[in-house]
């Protein structure tokens, strides 16, 4: 049977589950980009769904499913905001820290440990979030037709990846990985990075439509990820399921 789990990636994740939640730990370099990553994803959900301004539960009443949620970085926000938020991931350890963690802050998250072609369920969501999971699964295709399956028609999905550049290369794996030690040596595999075409193509195939496309970049003066036009590194693609 086909999968999208790729069990060398599941088991190094699985090694660092215990850290997801240390802002100083091995997964800082998330917690300094996540700030940026829900002001990207909140503000299309907004723009998409024309969602009323002020509401500080603004999400309430959407369907979020965060794919590759490891300690739940990002569910938990959406779950702040309002959404009924649904956590997958294929490592059980990261399935139990982020239980915890949630219910440590009274969150009401579902979390399972699963991956989307296994995933058994038939309510559908408004939203799905592919954050930095694409080049860490095997058999994309695969991959993005199970999400087009959980997917509600019209619904949105934010699918945040790394390029396949030069300076990917230098600054995502040189940089991130050897020099700035923000990230543990062989984290990430240069040629499962995807160019963004490669990506929309593959979202096109399975009836995807791109909303929205930016660039995620770190400002090394300022210390702080922005959203820019450059796609040579870090980039977040918005679509919607046809």
């Amino acid at each position: 049977m086909s999968t999208t789990i790729n069990k060398e990636e599941i088991q190094k994740f699985s090694r660092l589950a215990e850290e997801w939640w240390d802002v100083n730990g091995k997964f800082k370099p998330l917690h300094m980009f996540n700030p940026v990553r829900i002001e990207y994803i909140t503000y299309n959900i907004k723009k998409y769904f024309k969602l009323k301004e002020g509401k500080t539960n603004f999400l309430e009443g959407l369907s979020i499913l965060d794919i590759g949620c490891g300690g739940g970085l990002i569910s938990e926000p959406m779950s702040r905001l309002g959404a009924k938020v649904t956590g997958i991931d294929a490592s059980d350890k990261n399935i139990k820290v982020a239980k915890l963690h949630s219910d440590k802050n009274e969150l009401k998250i579902n979390y399972i440990n699963t991956s989307p072609e296994n995933f058994d369920q038939l309510e559908k969501f408004d939203v799905i979030l592919n954050l930095e999971v694409v080049e860490h699964v095997d058999d994309l295709n695969l991959y993005i037709k199970s999400c087009h399956k959980l997917l509600k028609n019209n619904g949105l999905m934010f699918t945040a990846t790394i390029n396949r550049s030069f300076i990917s290369y230098v600054k995502a794996i040189v940089g991130a990985e050897y020099i700035l030690r923000w990230l543990p040596i062989g984290t990430h595999d240069w040629n499962k990075f995807l160019k963004p075409e490669e990506l929309e193509n593959l979202l096109n195939k399975e009836n995807f439509s791109t909303f929205d496309i930016k660039g995620l970049n770190y400002n090394i003066f300022s210390r702080k990820w922005k959203k820019s036009n450059d796609l040579s590194v870090n980039y977040i693609i918005s679509s919607f399921k046809n």
